[in-house]
């Protein structure tokens, strides 16, 4: 442990050339909330808006002996911490991306790499990208920069660990930070130590970590729910692994990706604070720990703010259904003159219709109707059905059921 704080210290002084710390700020409305110290650790203001860049620096800083070619295969912000560092160190990047990256993702990554690095997308997924990279730094001599599986990365994203404790003035009592391949969490660990107290999350669709503690080795998911793109990852890091293995899996916890949602949209609303989804993660876990925290001392790192605005109308559909208060049916409609009406007549006075679609004639006098309503309090649902089952018209409550929510919403 002394050895591997030495190499954070010695990595966070040299960063120091690039960038300040992060802020480490208390905030008032968690805090209230939850009747503790809440702390932020602002990794969403880093120069990039991730931590991601840390890693990159440590990693890249300790190779340039080697040579001045990196390359990387990535999707968001490793890519732009990759960048970034590229240009810092004066190297020549190549960033390979799918070519299903949001085009705000790939013109961050050209404007900090500048003429440093060349963006090549490949592939459909980062699997395909992966690929791609390994066999460009095969053909080349280049160097590859693994996003967490990496001694050096891991040296790395532990500054943010380092400052913690010195911005703090001691460890906190509980750490409560997103996973993906486990570099931020692996390195927390080892600057802390066994005895701190950590939370530890990942999204419900890609629990990785908690996957390899229960078969006690990484293991590869066989589906990912890539909605949180910073922190959906198919299997943690053998790396880290090797330093998270002895996590209690009760530690371990999953957000949903809905639940994640309604938090950006208040970290947004009410703290101005702009998060991408994995950056919302150690604050979304907050009222599971709720009885733990009461009265203690609690850092949540906020390990992201790389959020493409595009987004948030899915954010505030997707927020809106896990309160309760949108939700998508196919009614049974008879047709005939008058039953719209009679329908509308069965609305409640804060039912608004927000989609109202026909999808066919199932048979000559019914008709099936796609219909979304948005209320402001989750029991009125319950009056609308009661009214519609009391008139004998038949619904389906699509709102949960994936396939169909996939192919009809």
């Amino acid at each position: 442990m002394t050895e591997f704080r030495d190499a954070v210290r010695a990595a966070e002084a040299a960063m120091r050339e690039v960038f300040e710390p992060t802020p480490l700020t208390r905030n008032m409305h968690l805090s209230e909330r939850f009747g503790a110290e809440i702390w932020l650790k602002r990794e969403d203001l880093s120069p990039v808006r991730s931590y991601k860049l840390r890693g990159a620096f440590n990693a890249m800083r300790k190779r340039l002996a080697q040579g001045r070619r990196f390359a990387c295969a990535s999707a968001g912000n490793h890519a732009q911490g990759v960048a970034y560092m590229c240009r810092h160190f004066g190297a020549e990047g190549v960033i390979f991306m799918p070519v299903t990256t949001p085009q705000q993702k790939i013109q961050k990554t050209r404007m900090f790499g500048g003429e440093a690095v060349e963006v090549r997308l490949v592939g459909d997924y980062v699997d395909d990208t992966l690929r791609a990279a390994e066999a460009h730094c095969r053909e080349t001599g280049a160097q590859f920069l693994s996003p967490f599986d990496d001694p050096d990365v891991i040296e790395g994203q532990a500054t943010v660990s380092a400052e913690i404790e010195a911005q703090l003035g001691g460890a906190p009592d509980r750490l409560v930070m997103a996973v993906g391949g486990g570099g931020l969490s692996s390195g927390a660990r080892g600057w802390f130590g066994p005895e701190q107290a950590m939370t530890l999350v990942e999204p419900q669709g890609a629990r990785s970590l908690y996957a390899a503690l229960a078969a006690g080795e990484p293991v590869r998911l066989e589906a990912v729910d890539t909605f949180v793109d910073g922190a959906a990852v198919a299997m943690v890091g053998a790396h880290p692994f090797a330093r998270l293995s002895g996590e209690d899996p009760a530690s371990v916890l999953g957000a949903p990706e809905d639940r994640v949602c309604a938090t950006i949209l208040e970290m947004l609303n009410v703290e101005g604070m702009v998060l991408e989804p994995a950056g919302a993660l150690s604050v979304d876990v907050l009222p599971d720990i709720a009885e733990a925290i009461r009265g203690k001392c609690v850092v949540c790192v906020t390990s992201g703010g790389n959020f493409d605005f595009e987004r948030l109308p899915e954010v505030k559909e997707r927020a809106q259904r896990y309160a309760g208060v949108k939700k998508y049916f196919i009614l049974r409609m008879p047709q005939r003159p008058g039953a719209l009406r009679d329908f509308l007549n069965f609305l409640g006075p804060d039912d608004d219709i927000a989609r109202f679609e026909y999808l066919k004639k199932s048979a000559r006098n019914f008709g099936s109707v796609l219909i979304g309503i948005e209320t402001t309090d989750p029991a009125n649902f319950a009056r609308l059905f009661a009214r519609l089952e009391a008139a004998g018209m038949a619904y389906q409550d699509i709102t949960d059921d994936e396939i169909l929510a996939q192919f009809l919403i």
